[in-house]
């Protein structure tokens, strides 16, 4: 124990250790334009003129200027209170949010799988009734 340490703990004072220090060193949360409704989030950005990227978007009623994207990093920058779309793209959730959340296999994969394309076309069309909380 160190000096400091052992003085507080005479004093009768309580240190804390912070969950999530590194928010302190870089600042502020995350803030994203207005106009953005699902996230998604990968380690290499998908190419937005992709077709399975303009069909799922188009499928949710959303325009390619509505979609952004994210590293897991850059996501956990992001308020906790934020409501959008997420789209983990090759990836587990790693967070929870009050928007709609769903992961798929990267896109290359995702592209050529079947199964996997219709799982995510149940979830998006399973999510249909959310659409007013989240817009």
């Amino acid at each position: 124990m160190i000096r400091r340490d052992w003085l507080l703990q005479q004093l009768g004072i309580t240190q804390w250790t912070l969950r999530r220090p590194e928010l302190l060193q870089r600042g502020v949360a995350l803030t994203l334009p207005g106009h953005v409704r699902l996230l998604i989030i990968a380690e290499t950005p998908p190419p937005l003129d992709h077709p399975l990227v303009i069909d799922v978007a188009r499928s949710m009623a959303l325009i390619p200027e509505q979609l952004y994207w994210l590293t897991p990093l850059q996501a956990r920058y992001l308020s906790d209170s934020v409501r959008y779309y997420f789209w983990w793209l090759g990836l587990e959730a790693e967070l929870d949010f009050d928007g709609i959340s769903f992961h798929t296999p990267p896109l290359s994969v995702l592209s050529a799988d079947a199964v996997a394309k219709r799982e995510l076309w149940s979830r998006i069309s399973n999510y249909e009734y959310h659409r007013t909380a989240i817009t």
